[in-house]
This record gives C-alpha cells, structure tokens and sequence, in this order.
C-alpha cells in the first residue's frame, strides 16, 4: 500500500496542469520545478559561458573587421579600379544599407526560426559575399557584393546579443553582455593590425592586389564562426517560449555539467521547467515556424506591428530616438576621424578647408595618419572596462544617459582644436566615453523587450541605426568645408537628445528576462 507522503505527491502531480506556476514537488528537500530565472541560477556560472562568450565575442568582432575594413582598403582599391569620389561615398555607405535591410530580415527571421539557425545562415552570408567581393574586378559587382556582405552582417549583429543575453544570470547579465561587446574593439584593432600589415606589402600575384588579399583574410572570422555556432545549443529562452520545456531543460542542464565538471545531471535540481507565458498570440506566433514562408513573412509584420502598440511602444520609440542620436552622432564623426587627422598634419586645424591647404602630407604624416587611428582605437579599453566593472553597479540607464551627454559636450569643442596633440586628445576621450553608451545600449535592447519580441525589435532599431550612420557620415562630408561648426554643433545635439531620452526608460538591473 502507498504511502500517505506518496499519495501527497500523486496528488500535486494530477494538480500541474491546473496551476503550474504554483505548484511545487519536493523531493529530497529539494524543488524540482522552476521557471527559467530559477533554472538558469542552478545551472551555475562557468565553463559553459566562457565558451559561449568566445564563440559570440568573435563572431561580433567578425562584424567589426567587415565594417571596418572599406576604410582602409579604399584608398588602394580606388586607384587600382578606378573610382570617382562620388563611387567612393557609395562604397562607403553600401555595407550600412546592406546592414540596414539585413537587421530586420533577420533579426524577425530569429524569433520565427530560431537564434543559432539565422546566426549561422547571416555569418554565413557575411563571409560567403565578402569572399566574392575580394576577387570582384568590376567596381559595380564589387559594389554588389559589398552589398549582400553588409546583409548578412546586419543579421548576425542584433541576433548575437540576442542570443549571447538568453543564456545569462540576471546578476552576471549586464557584465557578459559588456564583455561581449567589448570584442567590438578587438576588431576594431585587428583590422588596423592586419591592414597595416597587408595592404602595403608588394602583391603576392600580378593579378592578385594585396588590398584584396586583406578582404580575403578579413572573412575568416565570419567563416570560422559558422562551423562554431553548429556546436552550439539553441537558446533555452526562445525554446521555452515556444513551449518546448522538455528541450530547453536539456540545454540548460548540458550548461550544468559543463559548469560544474560533472558528467550527468542527476545532482541538477529542478525536473520540470515552467513557461513564463503561455498567451495564444505568443503561442499562435511560435506555431508560425511550421508554416510556408508566406506565413512568416505575414508573423513578421505582425510582430512588428504589435511593438508600436500597447505598452511596447513608448519604449520601443524612446530607443529608436536613442539609437538613432547615438548612430547619427557617432558614425557622423567616427568615420571621419582620419580626414581629420589629415588636414591637421597638412598644416591646418580640424575644421580647415582641405582644399585651401597646399602642404602635402610627408611619408611620416602618413604614418601618424595610421598611428593616431589606432590610438583612437585602442581609446574603447577604458571604456569596455568601465562598462564591465560598472554595469551591474550603476546600471544601464545612468552610464547610457551620463555618457551620451559627456560625448555630446566632447564633440562640442573639437571644431576649437587647432594641433594634432588636441585632436588626438579629444578623438581619445570620445572615442572611451562613446564605447559605454553602445555598451549600455547594447544591454538594455536585450531586457526590454520580451523574447518573442526581442530580435524583432532589435531588427527594427537596426533600420535606425544603420540610417543614423549613413545621414550622419553624408551630413558631415557635406557640411563640413561650409561651416565646420554647424555639423559639430548638430552631432552635440543628437547626442544630448539620446541621452535626454535616456531618462525615460526603465530600470533594468538585475531584473529577469521577459
């Protein structure tokens, strides 16, 4: 005959369906139910998230070397194809339109198909066109190939963070995904490193141009990253949300034994994992995966409408205006840092008219050219350690809205500067305060928005983004010789709006994922 104890537990079991968010079995004086929150704590933290955050670091710093490298190829790949300027402002701005159509495709492809499937097809995307790009002879097919690179970069951007966040301990979260974003900064100084060592060299081949060697090299990365996402687990988050507990389990147990050095998971503690939300629309939304692509596309747009509504809304439109300031503001003078650096070494301040300076840049010009570049680098250490040590400390909403406005006021007085130690200075301390506003920028468009949400909206800051970089670096090369003050003064104020704005979002500190 069973026991009263063994009948009190048949009892609670018949009782789950009723009430899973209430009822909890004991067995051996330990729960074995627990909701996401609960069961990513009791996996522990270790082994399993320092390989997941090089696996996700180098595929963001994969992004960062595509990015990054037009600057430095242009001057190389320009004579040797013959490139007018207004082809050189086109090939400038392509990889941002490409990123601009690619965020969103994929970024709604990620809450329909998965986090670690669209990552794989978009990195994949990114080398596979980047490749193509280094053989292209014709400008325009280089153009185009540059084009669908930038596509499959946009993706794999807004789903990294996505996917790296959903694996993450709510107290350990905003320094992970700092860390993360810190890997920006490696290839920001890897393409440099890699460019200086590259492109000046004598070609290997008569055919074969050493800047389209750099391009070659500049995809392994993306490539390397592809065959290192089909070793990773899908994430636990968006798997529980489409209802499949019994999988997510399984991944959060492997992270267990991987933490703790255990070879099975009978020592885990919980047995059965509860769905935070079973609401039809989610539900009806998750179920579209197994549908034709006339579906998706049709959940796409509906995802996307249901952000601009309700409670998701306002703050869905505070961080479009964040991200767009920020974009506008930092693209609009980062990538214009160089042309800086030049006119200074030819004789003039920052805001002189180039074509009124006859000096010539000398061999050495051109190579603090190249060195005050990498310094400016370098200038997002501080800032990445910063972000790191004090994400969790201060939280995201006060280092997000201080250091839009302290890079705001630094933009302010770079049209006074007149020396190339005062431009170097100043590109320096823009360049480490600017790094913790994407940083916390980068964590809050993580725990804002609900899971099912989440790619999709991080797709549609993606479009602001990527049009904020574009406006901005086509405004300054405008308004530049005009009157250098007016497009200082304009970036100064985008970036105080962004951190305005800032103040009207939530605290999210330590607080669990939607």
């Amino acid at each position: 005959m069973p026991s009263a104890n063994h009948q009190h537990v048949n009892y609670t079991r018949l009782k789950e369906d009723k009430d899973l968010a209430t009822v909890q079995i004991k067995e051996n004086g330990n729960p074995n139910r627990g909701n996401f929150s609960s069961a990513i704590e009791a996996a522990g933290f270790g082994r399993f998230h320092i390989i997941l955050l090089l696996v996700c670091g180098w595929a963001n710093m994969s992004d960062a070397v595509e990015i990054l490298s037009v600057s430095y190829l242009l001057p190389n790949a320009s004579r040797d194809m013959e490139i007018s300027s207004p082809q050189k402002g086109l090939l400038t701005s392509i990889i941002f339109i490409g990123m601009l159509v690619g965020g969103y495709f994929w970024g709604s492809l990620a809450d329909i198909q998965g986090r670690r499937q669209i990552l794989i097809y978009s990195l994949a995307c990114n080398a596979t066109f980047g490749l193509l790009s280094s053989i292209s002879h014709n400008f325009w097919l280089f153009l185009t190939m540059r084009f669908l690179n930038g596509v499959g970069v946009g993706g794999s951007i807004p789903v990294i963070f996505c996917y790296f966040s959903e694996f993450q301990p709510s107290r350990h979260r905003g320094a992970m995904v700092s860390c993360l974003a810190t890997f920006w900064m490696a290839g920001n100084i890897v393409t440099a490193a890699l460019a200086w060592a590259v492109i000046p060299r004598d070609p290997l081949l008569a055919s074969l141009e050493s800047w389209r060697v750099f391009v070659a090299l500049c995809c392994i990365p993306a490539a390397s990253s592809v065959l290192a996402f089909l070793l990773m687990p899908e994430s636990p988050k968006y798997l529980l949300e489409r209802g499949e507990e019994s999988k997510a389990l399984n991944v959060i147990k492997d992270m267990y034994m991987q933490n703790k050095g255990v070879s099975n998971a009978d020592s885990y503690p919980i047995r059965y994992l509860i769905a935070s939300s079973k609401e039809e629309k989610q539900m009806l939304r998750n179920d579209v995966k197994r549908g034709g692509y006339c579906d998706q596309t049709s959940s796409l747009f509906r995802a996307t409408c249901d952000l601009f509504q309700g409670p998701l809304a306002r703050t869905l439109i505070s961080m479009l205006v964040i991200i767009f300031s920020l974009s506008f503001g930092y693209y609009g003078l980062w990538m214009w840092f160089p042309e800086l650096f030049k006119r200074v070494e030819m004789g003039g301040s920052a805001c002189s008219d180039l074509k009124k300076l006859v000096t010539a840049p000398s061999i050495n010009a051109e190579d603090n050219i190249y060195k005050d570049g990498f310094y400016t680098a370098l200038s997002n250490l501080p800032g990445n350690l910063v972000s790191i040590f004090l994400m969790d400390r201060l939280g995201r909403k006060f280092l997000l809205t201080s250091s839009l406005l302290v890079s705001g006021l630094c933009v302010f007085f770079i049209w006074f500067l007149e020396t190339r130690g005062q431009v170097l200075a100043m590109s320096i301390i823009f360049g480490a305060i600017s790094v913790i506003s994407w940083n916390s920028l980068s964590v809050l468009s993580v725990e804002l928005y609900p899971t099912v949400y989440r790619s999709t909206a991080l797709g549609v800051q993606g479009i602001l983004n990527r049009t904020g970089a574009i406006l901005g670096s086509l405004m300054f090369g405008i308004l530049i010789d005009l009157h250098c003050a007016v497009p200082m003064i304009l970036i100064a104020f985008m970036l105080a709006l962004g951190g305005f704005t800032a103040f009207t979002l939530p605290n999210t500190t330590k607080i669990e994922l939607k």
